[in-house]
């Protein structure tokens, strides 16, 4: 097994022997995401817990509406052409090598099988997300590559199984994904408890997992959204189970991912192969991801909210873009469910937008944490294994 990892402001010059750089776990507006981080980003804040009732409370009163933060969802802001076209440039220009781009929205294929009718996108790999219900846990699994033929019924078996999990059924899905030698199945944030269970509980299920099912799977992810402290944890784990570690950029706004993978494969399928029978894999992390994490998820949330006077009617503004059942059940844009947002809303939104403002910017800088300090930290990270 041979696995590096670089900083690209250490080594300004990593990629310069390779072929090309692959960006890995991206999503698009056709990516659905829950809304109920709302209500656990609220629960332990006075003013925003107070706001919330009191609006759960108009709703019900004026339009009947429960509010439901696990029925809603909102989009990422970016079309599939773009999403793609920014994570080309980033490379193509910060690193001057050829850019392969997997795009991986949950549970679905939308996005790359529309830009395989775009000419300077024909070639992106079918990819997704998969969400996977596995004990008390949840997993998400990057699935990339899947054969164009056979792709949309591969999903639709997914599916099935993320609406109706089955212990029994599950084990013959991922060998079904694993005979498929060109396709490449990784472990998503590892470490991070998405069905919020407690750290210890989900580490044990993910345990459980990779020792029942770990053959099935090719790589562990080195998410370019989560910390550093959380990503160092991920290198020994992906050790420990003889697992390559690879890049994930985990996009959701118009932030370039911060983690990629540099290779000297010629077609996404060579670059599966290298991590898959080769076990070799060499992940560069991007110097946006020197930047304090919570400045980075903040500008996220500023891409969501932001206005695109460009794009087609139905997604410019950000309430266009997040969804909610209506008093009937129907999920509906939340623009078609009241005539302007709730004043509380525009006041906390407003607060966020000065942070676009550089003074603004610079002082959290300076209070929540010093980058450069962060990039030290990074620096002092295990850079290189080989066995």
């Amino acid at each position: 097994m041979q696995r590096k990892v670089s900083y690209l402001w250490k080594e300004p010059a990593a990629a310069k022997a390779y072929r090309a750089a692959v960006a890995l776990h991206g999503h698009t507006n056709h990516s659905r995401e829950s809304l109920y981080f709302i209500a656990e980003f609220a629960a332990n804040r006075f003013f925003l817990r107070h706001a919330l009732a009191a609006q759960e409370r108009r709703a019900r009163e004026k339009s009947s509406i429960t509010i439901d933060f696990w029925k809603g969802y909102w989009t990422p802001p970016l079309p599939p052409l773009a999403a793609f076209q920014l994570e080309r440039d980033q490379i193509e220009r910060e690193l001057g090598v050829s850019a392969m781009i997997s795009l991986t929205d949950h549970d679905n294929i939308e996005a790359p099988m529309l830009l395989r009718v775009v000419p300077e996108a024909r070639r992106v790999p079918v990819s997704l997300e998969w969400s996977v219900p596995y004990k008390d846990t949840v997993l998400h699994l990057g699935v990339h590559n899947l054969p164009s033929g056979q792709s949309e019924s591969i999903v639709s078996l997914l599916n099935h199984f993320t609406k109706q999990p089955n212990d029994k059924k599950l084990p013959e899905l991922l060998e079904m994904l694993d005979e498929m030698p060109d396709v490449l199945v990784v472990v998503n944030h590892p470490l991070w408890d998405l069905g919020g269970i407690g750290k210890e509980k989900h580490a044990q299920g993910l345990f459980c997992f990779l020792a029942e099912l770990g053959m099935h799977v090719h790589a562990i992810e080195l998410n370019g959204t989560r910390s550093w402290e959380e990503n160092q944890a991920v290198l020994p784990l992906a050790e420990g189970w003889n697992l390559p570690a690879v890049s994930g950029g985990d996009r959701h706004g118009c932030e370039p991912s911060a983690a990629l993978n540099l290779t000297d494969a010629e077609s996404f399928t060579d670059f599966i192969h290298e991590v898959r029978k080769e076990q070799r894999s060499h992940v560069l992390f991007m110097p946006q991801y020197t930047e304090p994490l919570a400045l980075r998820i903040v500008g996220q949330f500023l891409d969501v909210i932001r206005h695109y006077p460009d794009y087609s009617a139905g997604s410019r503004r950000w309430d266009e873009r997040v969804f909610h059942p209506d008093r009937n059940g129907v999920v509906r844009p939340l623009a078609a469910l009241w005539k302007k947002p709730p004043g509380f809303i525009e006041v906390v939104f407003s607060a966020f937008r000065m942070l676009e403002m550089d003074p603004v910017r610079r002082a959290v800088q300076l209070a929540i944490g010093n980058p450069a300090r962060q990039k030290q930290l990074a620096m002092r990270g295990r850079q290189e294994v080989a066995s």
